[in-house]
Order: C-alpha cells, then sequence, then structure tokens
C-alpha cells in the first residue's frame, strides 16, 4: 500500500512530474559502492590488502548510508540534553545522549576500523590500517560530522601524554577507557575560555599542586563531547606557564570529580556532539607534562596537526556528501523539458564542484597515509574546511527552494559545515602555523621537493617554481606586511599541492585516464593564466567528457 494520498494533480499526462519516488538523494545507497574516487584511493594505497578489505568496506558503505545517516537526521531533530540536578537538587551535570546518537554509535563501535584490534587484524591481510581508518571516518562525515567530533575528539592526545607523563594508576584507568581504540568518545579537550582559544596569554584557568596530583579550577567557554570520560584541560601553573592536564570524570577514589556542565551550547549545528560550557571547581588533574615549561604544550600542538586533519576530512566529507546530493537531484528534477543535469549552466556548475571535492579528497587521504609534512596539516585543513561551507551552499542552490528547506538534507549539511573553518583554528590562525613551520623549521623546502615529485605537466611544475620564488619574496617582507600577506601565499600552497597530487594520482593507471581529465581541469582553473578575456574564450569542453566527469563521481 502506497505512503501518499492520491491528489488531483497526480494525474494524467502530469502525473510523472509528481513521481516523487524518483527523488532519492544520497541516503539509503551505499556510500563505497557509489564512489568510485574512494575505492580508487583504497585500491592504490591497500595493494593485495584490498581483496579482504572491500566486502568489510562494502559493509560499511552500507551502514554509513543507512542507518547512520538515518540516525543523523533524527539526532539533529532531537539533540542530547543536560540534566544538571538529580531529585534531591544535587549537580549531577549528566548530558544524555538521544536513542538515535546511541544507535548510531553502538553501530559504528561494531564496525570500527579505527580500533587496534582491527588495525592488528588488517596488517594481518597486507592492509595499511591507517588508509582504512581515513575511510572510515570521510564516510561516517559524509553522514555525521558532529558524530565524527564525539567519536573523535582527542582520544590520541589524552591517550598518548598520559602514557608519557601520568602515574601508573591513572595510566591503567586511561587504558581501560580508550579499550576501543581513540575513536571511541571517550575523550575531549577543553582549551576554549571566554576570551577565546588561541590567545594563551589570556588563559584563567589555573592548577595547584596537592600531593601527586593536583586541583584545577576555572570555566571552559566551549567543550565540545561533554560527555566523555577523559578531558585535555589547558591551565596556568603557579609559575605561570601554561600547561596541559589530564582530568577524569571520577576522582581516583571512585568518587564524583570537580567537573560541573553549566549548559549545553545551542549550536547552529552539529547538533549530535554535545558541546557544553564546563567548570572545573578543585577537580583532581594530572600534568601532562614534564617539569620543564610548556614541555607537553609543544607535544600537544603536534598531535592537534592531527586533529587539523580530522576537521579537514569532515569538510571533504560534507563537500562528498554535498556532491551527492547535488547530483542526484540534478539527474531527477527538470525544467524546461530536460533534466537539470542536461542544462550546460548546471553541467559546469557540476563539473567544477567535482573537480574541488576531488582535489579536497586528494588532500585530505595525503594527510592521512602519504609522508608526515609539518606545513601539510593546516594547508589541507584551509582548503577542505572551507570547501564544505561552499560545496553545501551549492548544493542548496543546486536544490532550488527544496534545498532552504529542514526536511532535505542540504540545509542540515550547510549548518554543520559552518563549524569547520573554526575548529583546531580559523583562516588566520592556520596560516600563522604555516608561518611557524616556515620559520622556525624550513618546513616549505621538504614540501616543495615533495610537490616536485609529484607532478608531471609543464604548468604544474613552473607554478612550483613561482611558489618558491613565491616563499622567498614572502620570507623578505616587513613582519607585519609578511604576516598580512600569509593568506594568500597559503592559498597558493594548497592550489599547487592539490594540483601535483592530482596529476600523480593520474599516473596510477587505475581509472581509465579519468584523473588525468580532473588533474588538468583543476590546474586549468587554479594555476593557468586565463588571459584578457578570462578564459571565456577557450575551446569548450564535450558534453560527453563532463558525462565521463560526473558518471565517474558518482555511480548511482
Amino acid at each position: 500500500m502506497g505512503r501518499y494520498l492520491i491528489e488531483p494533480f497526480d494525474r494524467g499526462d502530469r502525473s510523472d512530474r509528481y513521481a516523487t519516488e524518483r527523488y532519492q538523494g544520497a541516503a539509503g545507497r551505499n556510500w563505497w559502492t557509489c564512489d568510485p574516487t574512494l575505492r580508487l584511493l583504497m585500491r592504490r594505497h591497500l595493494g593485495e590488502g584490498f581483496a579482504w578489505a572491500e566486502p568489510r568496506l562494502e559493509r560499511l558503505g552500507a551502514l554509513m548510508g543507512g542507518l547512520v545517516a538515518e540516525c543523523a537526521e533524527e539526532t539533529d531533530r532531537n539533540p542530547p540534553r543536560l540534566e544538571k540536578y538529580d531529585k534531591w537538587g544535587r549537580d549531577v551535570s549528566q548530558v544524555v545522549m538521544p536513542p538515535s546518537f546511541q544507535a548510531a554509535r553502538q553501530a559504528l563501535m561494531e564496525d570500527n576500523f579505527t580500533s587496534p584490534t582491527f588495525a592488528e587484524e588488517a596488517r594481518s591481510h597486507g592492509a595499511d590500517p591507517a588508509a582504512l581508518a581515513a575511510a572510515w571516518t570521510y564516510l561516517l562525515d559524509q553522514a555525521d560530522i558532529g558524530m565524527g567530533c564525539a567519536l573523535g575528539t582527542g582520544g590520541d592526545m589524552v591517550v598518548s601524554l598520559a602514557e608519557k607523563y601520568a602515574p601508573q594508576d591513572v595510566r591503567e584507568r586511561v587504558r581501560e577507557i580508550f579499550a576501543n581504540g581513540y575513536y571511541s568518545g571517550e575523550a575531549a579537550q577543553m582549551l576554549t575560555e571566554r576570551t577565546g582559544g588561541s590567545d594563551l596569554a589570556a588563559l584563567e584557568a589555573t592548577a595547584e599542586p596537592a600531593g601527586d596530583a593536583w586541583l584545577l579550577t576555572g570555566f571552559k567557554w566551549f567543550a565540545s563531547n561533554a560527555n566523555g570520560s577523559a578531558f585535555v584541560v589547558l591551565a596556568r601553573r603557579p609559575d605561570g606557564a601554561v600547561s596541559p592536564f589530564l582530568v577524569l570524570w571520577e576522582r581516583r577514589d571512585g568518587t564524583r570529580n570537580g567537573v560541573r556542565i553549566r549548559r549545553l551550547k545551542d549550536k547552529l549545528g552539529t547538533r549530535s556532539v554535545a558541546s557544553a560550557e564546563v567548570e572545573f571547581a578543585d577537580a583532581e588533574a594530572f600534568p601532562l607534562s614534564g617539569e620543564s615549561s610548556g614541555s607537553g604544550l609543544g607535544t600537544m600542538m603536534k598531535l592537534t596537526n592531527a586533529s587539523r586533519l580530522g576537521v579537514a576530512m569532515m569538510g571533504a566529507g560534507v563537500a562528498r556528501r554535498a556532491l551527492v546530493e547535488s547530483i542526484c537531484y540534478a539527474r531527477s528534477r527538470e525544467a524546461f523539458g530536460r533534466p537539470l543535469i542536461d542544462q550546460p549552466l548546471m553541467r559546469r556548475k557540476l563539473g567544477e564542484l567535482i573537480v574541488e571535492v576531488e582535489a579536497a579528497q586528494a588532500l585530505v587521504f595525503d594527510g592521512h597515509v602519504g609522508p608526515r609534512l609539518r606545513i601539510a596539516p593546516a594547508l589541507i585543513k584551509l582548503r577542505a574546511a572551507r570547501l564544505g561551507v561552499t560545496a553545501a551552499s551549492d548544493a542548496i542552490e543546486v536544490h532550488g527552494g527544496n534545498g532552504y528547506i529542514e526536511q532535505w538534507p542540504v540545509a542540515r549539511l550547510l549548518r554543520d559545515a559552518q563549524v569547520n573553518p573554526i575548529w583546531e583554528g580559523g583562516d588566520n590562525i592556520l596560516c600563522l602555523d604555516v608561518r611557524r613551520a616556515m620559520v622556525k623549521e624550513q618546513a616549505h623546502l621538504p614540501f616543495l621537493d615533495r610537490l616536485r615529485d609529484l607532478a608531471t605537466s609543464d604548468l604544474v611544475h613552473t607554478r612550483i617554481d613561482d611558489l618558491a620564488k613565491a616563499v622567498s619574496a614572502w620570507a623578505a617582507l616587513e613582519p607585519s606586511v609578511g604576516e598580512e600577506r600569509l593568506y594568500p601565499l597559503a592559498q597558493f600552497m594548497a592550489d599547487v599541492y592539490a594540483a601535483a597530487l592530482l596529476e600523480d594520482q593520474a599516473t596510477w593507471g587505475l581509472d581509465d585516464g579519468r584523473k588525468a581529465l580532473v588533474a588538468r581541469l583543476y590546474a586549468e582553473a587554479h594555476l593557468a593564466d586565463h588571459g584578457p578575456l578570462r578564459g571565456i574564450d577557450r575551446p569548450a569542453e564535450s558534453p560527453e567528457l563532463l558525462g565521463d566527469l560526473v558518471s565517474g563521481a558518482v555511480t548511482l
């Protein structure tokens, strides 16, 4: 039996126009089997282990496009809530997660590609665990970047620093908490105060020694995953140094620690991760650093780069979901007597979006499984986080007025995506990190060498040389002018980085030459000189070529 009532305009010659069952978006599809570009990356990075991994990835694609995507919509409508007091008026500060969140989290933990057990099994079959973990988060972020944040907020940071600095009994407790791996939803980073999150000189939280533990007091203004069990908290020592501390929800003796949640944030998006204002009142804490001033802070900042790559993956995931929703809709929706996807201007928009999404995908996967380049995480986040916003906005435009309605999926994508340029440092903070990497570590030199190894075309090699000259010219600028011009320099770096990666992908021989088309279109858009006519006079791409571009991006 159909679920719709039949209305007068559903009948007759116009009935096809109202056949709404044609409008299936991304939800309900298998996100592994409909993603040729992800399959290409996995074939490349998994090698002989691909045969073992493929059925697991197919199962995962069905989970993400099915249950997890469905739960994400429900959690967005019914987000976490705070039970502040019990029936006796005592402060319990309990975050209550909705059933939809719990169902998705349980399913994800049962199929967790980031767990130590799965990583060991993958290695035994010749598959790279890092590549599979990247695929897992990439698919999850297409469904719900809030869940991605809730599961992955600083778990690696907590475990790494606790193993190095915490007392033995505390280390054992942390191991128990993270028995399912870093990506298990147990951690939170509590850095930001009402004065901001990046200016450490303004930080007000304090910690005082008390035996072999410390007592931490302060107020954190924006703390995501407040329902976690282990927190990294920045506080000021008596000597004035800022250091990271570990705070657990319970004290060593099993009693409740001095952690109070004042309220949950009423956020624009990412409602599936509980973000809160958190107060510490003589909370038992353990230094995550040595005796020397700032010894743990440097390690923490290095681990922050991994978090930046995680946020970049969120941006790429949102962009990919926006692309799939756009193509699905454009194939079904008709205007002026033919599907939207056959309209020249729509083909242009979708073609450009495909190229940008695949460039971001190349960047984020290189950050996760490629060589560790000090300068790369900031550049990757700078590009991918911003693309998530623009791609979601494009998807709303493709959907027209429907896209602006919350019952359609793309409105939430835009609300969620807007946080990615903020999390783990906005554009300005990322640019300052690029400067720090160049000035203190000469990190641009191995970066440029890598680009030269990847690039194949004369155009990209020329732009790599131009980039090297631009860095030298920038270094000679007066400091305030140099800081002002960091943004265009970082954008130039990201442009050439993505172009070189796409050209390298075209040499893999795994996609019948389609990546060569993507690489050429990206380089022409970002690196070519378009002349006084801004490229209007350049030869047109054939509709067939653009059709290959679309069919190679999404398989429906």
